[in-house]
């Protein structure tokens, strides 16, 4: 499956060989050990991360409903009259679609997925750069896409990528969706990354944001047995990064200077229904985010394993 299809996701795979996910996480982590394949977003893909990508159909069916609940959270963090920016991707494309019920809001993107979710938002203003599709993820990248974000300035900038680490920030597999990331970082106050917990400790080719310039990680929470994705949460927190947590229960835990010494409680989101529990944690330098730029300051050219493990891991080698 992961030959015919480059990714695939534990759930298909637990699907067809009629176990648990749990359980599939398990042997595709032996998999991995042997190098026969790489695990991703909530699933598997060729080995090489460094080189190669997945597609969008791909990455539409991987990580889901961590995907559903990063963006509910994310868009809690979105004012009412906001200049913005969005990038690529599957969980910003997620974001876009409650995007939609935000008044008065500007958004600047080079995806074509952000633009058609806000195609049909009366109240918000859908401002798409230049540049030559990519149509593996439907984005413009080039040149073209760079030059037409010169000059500009916006609150925030909402961006995904292949793979988030302590050490080199975010990054992706293709260079030039990074080069047309970083303009985009560049045109933000803040900088805030979309990542479900499957890309924590994930490092590929090109880096896009460096660690330093990100302002906050929206997350989903770790599952206990993924102890690379707790480390790298720590270490990201230490250096400065404010960490929120979402759950599939739609609250979500943070971190950051803002947080106070303990718990809070923060009405957000377009419809006034997201709940946001911010709770602090250890190292986090005081950084605070400053105040958010309106549209019309946009200023743009624009458990041990079971005893049939060994015959099922075969099974999954042989798919």
């Amino acid at each position: 499956m992961v030959r015919a299809n480059g990714a695939v996701s534990l759930r298909e795979l637990a699907r067809v060989v009629q176990t648990s996910e749990v359980t599939v996480r398990r042997d595709v982590r032996a998999l991995e050990a042997e190098g026969l394949l790489d695990r991703r977003h909530g699933g598997a893909v060729l080995p090489g991360g460094f080189t190669r990508e997945s597609g969008f159909p791909q990455k539409s069916h991987l990580a889901t409903a961590e995907k559903t609940a990063i963006a509910d959270v994310a868009a809690g963090l979105v004012e009412e009259g906001e200049a913005i920016v969005v990038g690529a991707g599957t969980t910003t494309q997620e974001l876009a679609r409650r995007l939609a019920r935000v008044p008065g809001l500007t958004v600047v993107t080079n995806s074509l997925l952000v633009a058609q979710a806000l195609a049909h938002a009366n109240r918000v203003e859908v401002v798409m750069t230049g540049g030559t599709l990519r149509g593996s993820n439907y984005a413009l990248v080039g040149s073209g896409a760079e030059q037409s974000l010169h000059g500009l300035r916006v609150s925030r900038a909402f961006l995904s990528g292949a793979g988030l680490t302590a050490e080199r920030g975010l990054s992706t597999s293709n260079m030039l969706s990074a080069s047309v990331d970083r303009a985009l970082v560049q045109a933000a106050a803040e900088v805030v990354v979309l990542a479900d917990h499957g890309k924590l400790g994930t490092d590929t080719m090109f880096q896009t944001v460096p660690t330093d310039l990100i302002t906050r990680l929206v997350t989903d929470e770790p599952p206990g047995h993924d102890e690379r994705a707790a480390m790298e949460l720590q270490a990201l927190a230490d250096q400065g990064v404010q960490i929120t947590v979402a759950s599939s229960s739609g609250t979500a835990a943070g971190g950051g200077p803002s947080s106070g010494p303990g718990p809070r409680t923060a009405e957000g989101g377009p419809s006034g229904r997201q709940h946001r529990r911010d709770v602090p944690l250890p190292g986090q330098r005081g950084r605070h985010p400053g105040a958010p730029l309106r549209a019309a300051s946009l200023t743009a050219a624009v458990d041990p394993a079971p005893a049939d493990r060994p015959a099922r891991v075969a099974d999954l080698r042989r798919r």
